[in-house]
């Protein structure tokens, strides 16, 4: 397996990523593409190259890459856009659908987390993509900020936001805050969150409260059904405190066929990138592109 840095556009700015290439891949030769899509506040090389090399050792040609502004991508530094990842993920898809050993009418989408929300606008907007895995993703914004909040945590959130949102259009200005302030993790998620960032220069700790707002209104399980009739699997765990699973499970309700959920026993939300839950959800991804998208 190789990899190699690259760099593409979208909405004119420039984009990292990694291209990742099987072993035994012969001139001429044609597979079918992948890209991963990373999560909140993450970096494409802080939970994505695992799985990268899982799909690679099994034939695909994978891509990741960093949203604008994140990462070595150029652009505003830290702003969350939903709609601008989506418009980020579909000028990866073009740049992965033109390497030559990339079959472009054969691409699929994997995110996890917010990038699991991400991938699914993505692929509903987007006919190239022939096959969807979403992780621990979310489905309605609005529902799942207010699922990890106590009542009054709630309506403090609302009127942050509110303020933010006139104080950006009167000055132009973004107000930043810690991450945590704004995800509001679970003891675990926190812990396990904080050791994997650590030493992670992409992975940072302030991101602006237009996020908020942004997000309240991002609800992709309103167009989840637009999918079919091109295959979707969800995996989301019982455990999971940071995104609950009845985000995917809602996602699945309201997909078309062919679909399939998997709900892992035990494990929170950070578990699922390492060791035993990643075997769990590894082992679906794969089985699911083998079917439904063959390398």
């Amino acid at each position: 397996m190789a990899s190699q840095a690259v760099n593409f556009y979208s909405e004119g700015t420039r984009l990292s990523g990694d291209l990742f290439l099987p072993d035994g891949l012969d001139a001429g030769e044609t597979r079918a593409g992948i890209v991963l899509c990373h999560g909140y506040t993450g970096v494409r090389n802080l939970y994505l190259p695992d799985t990268a090399m899982a799909l690679t050792e099994a034939g695909y040609v994978v891509l990741t890459f960093d949203y604008k502004g994140w990462g070595d991508s150029d652009g505003p530094k830290s702003r969350l856009s939903p709609y601008g990842r989506v418009i980020d993920s579909q000028a990866a898809l073009t740049f992965l659908g033109a390497q030559p050993m990339v079959d472009a009418h054969r691409l699929g989408i994997y995110g996890t987390s917010y990038g699991g929300a991400t991938v699914v606008w993505t692929a509903a907007v987007d006919p190239r993509v022939k096959a969807v895995v979403s992780v621990v993703g979310i489905g309605h914004g609005r529902r799942w900020m207010r699922s990890v909040r106590r009542p009054d945590e709630f309506a403090d959130l609302l009127r942050l936001s509110e303020a933010d949102r006139i104080r950006r259009v009167m000055t132009g200005e973004l107000e930043f805050a810690d991450r945590n302030a704004v995800l509001l993790p679970d003891r675990q998620s926190a812990e396990l969150a904080a050791a994997a960032r650590r030493g992670n220069p992409g992975a940072v700790g302030e991101i602006p409260l237009e996020y908020i707002d942004d997000t309240l209104g991002f609800h992709p399980e309103w167009i989840v059904d637009k999918i079919a009739p091109r295959p979707v699997l969800f995996i989301t765990s019982d455990q999971d405190r940071l995104v609950p699973p009845e985000e995917s499970e809602s996602l699945y309700a309201k997909a078309g066929e062919p679909k399939k959920l998997v709900v892992l026993k035990g494990w929170g939300h950070y578990e699922v990138y390492t060791g035993e839950a990643f075997r769990q959800v590894i082992e679906p991804t794969l089985a699911w592109y083998q079917t439904h998208l063959p390398a």
